[in-house]
Formats: C-alpha cells, structure tokens, sequence
C-alpha cells in the first residue's frame, strides 16, 4: 500500500491564472515569462566580438615601452616640472605688482633651466 505523504502531493494550476507554473514556462511559446536564455537578435553577438577587438587594440596601442626606475624618475621630475612652469606662466599673466611679475620670470628662467639639464 504505497501511498503518497500529503506532503508528496502536486499542485494544480488553475486554468483560469494568468500565471503559468513553472513547467509550462520553460515550454509554452507565448507564456509570460519567457525562459532566460533565449537566442539573441543576428548580428548582435558579433558586435559584442568587434567592439572588444576595438578595445584591444586601443590598450596595445597606448602601451609605453618599459622605463628603468631611473627614466621613470626622470620622466616624473620632468613632468612635475612642467606642471610648475605651467602654474607660474599663468600666475605671471595674471600678476600686476612688478617685484611679483620678477620674482615669477625668474622662477620661470630656473624652471627652463632645469628641464634644459634633464634633457641634456
């Protein structure tokens, strides 16, 4: 006498629902939640593919040869002076006083100088 436990039991959907069960999702064409892996549109999955060839080759491109830490000090101290004579030279558009329009030509002048000594 093999009886099911009541809790073997299975539900009915009702034919009336306008929520499938989960069977017939997986299955019926036109249920309301279509299964999740559905194929995709033609053409799409080779954009995908193109766009991140693109990227690729956009990231090799940009690649800096390898630098000995002492050329990457170089180019760090060659920077940061730049960004300084940057700042001067628009502070020295700016300035009106002549003892401050001197003082910042002649920062300026050892801030040339000092790039010229890094290049030489």
């Amino acid at each position: 006498m093999d009886r099911p436990s009541r809790f073997a039991l299975r539900r009915i959907p009702d034919p009336g629902s306008r929520i499938p069960d989960h069977e017939s999702r997986t299955t019926d064409p036109g249920s309301l939640h279509p299964p999740y892996n559905q194929p995709v549109a033609r053409g799409f999955e080779s954009k995908s593919v193109e766009a991140q060839q693109e990227e690729a080759a956009r990231g090799k491109a940009k690649a800096r040869p390898q630098m000995t830490p002492e050329q990457r000090d170089t180019e760090h101290r060659r920077d940061a002076l730049k960004l300084t004579r940057a700042r001067a030279s628009d502070d020295l558009s700016r300035a009106t006083a002549p003892a401050h329009r001197r003082m910042l030509e002649q920062a300026i002048a050892a801030l040339d100088k000092q790039l010229n000594d890094l290049d030489a």
